[in-house]
């Protein structure tokens, strides 16, 4: 790493890994690992494995820690089910082992890549296969729609009652949160309280209790780099027991259209090839027995939830928390964001 950037001591977790039964040796082919605004990921070798780490930004949130707890034990909860992600190898719950008060965990380096940022030739080349990644990504989320939480021993994570009532109001007060950030102006979002006040209008009556990612989009899908399957799904910090129809619906709100880019749409969504949102919605309604008739909703609540996190950003970036020129792209993101829910709801 530069000169004067913060890094991880790899003394400590040397030491750290040496008590937990892991691979021994030098820690040896270091490498950051770049991709999101967030959280800290390092790739490195020790003892012929090559280990990912990961934890909470340099500067911490006040939910960084808790968040990367949650993570730790859904990873664990779900080995060997169907849902694709990174295999957990350790996990440091303790704030103390590396200094700087943060937890972290150790994953295994999956073999795949990010569409968003690079396409290999047999993927690029071929029309139907970014079709089928497209229905791939839902078959990934209908996977984890499917597991029994409670099975899992996930039963006691998140309170799933009232989740669906609880989403405008939280998310109202994360946004007026922001206003602690010095140099902050206040959030400027023009359809704030518009999207606000149909979404409490227009909620589903009930749905189905299960696992939720959280932030479920391309950009944290890795795929296989022999097929269209994905490999693993990554960055679970925002998983939690609630109503797993706004991870389509989160999904959906990213997608690149003909008119909009999506969020992270990047090189898979450039040469076309993309199944259309309702070939998505139908692809999913074939592998899950929830009703998908309130899609509209979901999409629209996603959009405002991802558009209410990505100005905490901002508002990071005004107080020099993040840099200035990610909270300025992420300020527009949420305005496309607040934007794509009006056009929606319009539709409706």
């Amino acid at each position: 790493m530069a000169d004067g950037a913060p890094s991880i001591d790899l003394v400590a977790l040397g030491a750290w890994m040496d008590g937990q039964d892991l691979p021994a040796g030098p820690i040896e082919a270091v490498e950051p690992l770049v991709g999101g605004t967030q959280n800290v990921l390092l790739r490195f070798e020790r003892g012929g494995t090559t280990f990912v780490l990961r934890r909470g930004p340099w500067h911490l949130r006040r939910t960084s820690n808790d968040a990367l707890r949650r993570e730790m034990r859904v990873l664990a909860a779900l080995a060997g089910s169907a849902v694709p992600h990174p295999e957990l190898l350790a996990a440091c719950p303790d704030e103390s082992v590396l200094g700087g008060d943060a937890v972290f965990y150790l994953m295994e380096a999956v073999d795949g890549f990010n569409p968003t940022i690079t396409l290999p030739a047999l993927h690029a080349g071929d029309r139907d296969l970014r079709h089928a990644m497209g229905l791939a990504a839902v078959d990934a989320l209908a996977a984890l729609g499917a597991v029994d939480h409670v099975a899992v021993g996930l039963g006691d994570m998140g309170s799933p009652a009232g989740f669906l009532e609880r989403q405008v109001p939280r998310w109202l007060a994360e946004l007026d949160s922001y206003g602690v950030h010095e140099g902050y102006p206040g959030p400027s979002i023009p359809a704030l309280h518009e999207v606000a006040t149909w979404l409490d209008r227009n909620r589903p009556a009930r749905f189905i209790p299960g696992l939720s990612h959280g932030d479920y989009h391309l950009a944290n899908l890795l795929y296989r780099p022999d097929g269209p399957e994905v490999a693993a799904i990554v960055d679970w910090e925002m998983c939690t027991i609630g109503d797993p129809l706004l991870d389509l619906g989160w999904l959906l709100a990213t997608w690149p259209t003909g008119d909009q880019g999506g969020i992270g749409g990047g090189l898979v969504s450039t040469d076309g090839g993309l199944p259309t949102a309702g070939e998505l919605v139908a692809r999913y309604a074939e592998g899950t027995t929830r009703d998908v008739s309130a899609m509209v909703w979901y999409e629209v609540l996603a959009c405002f939830k991802l558009g209410i996190i990505l100005e905490g950003t901002h508002a990071r970036a005004c107080a020099g928390q993040a840099p200035v020129a990610i909270g300025d792209l992420l300020h527009a993101t949420t305005l496309g964001l607040f934007s794509r829910a009006v056009d929606r709801i319009s539709a409706a």
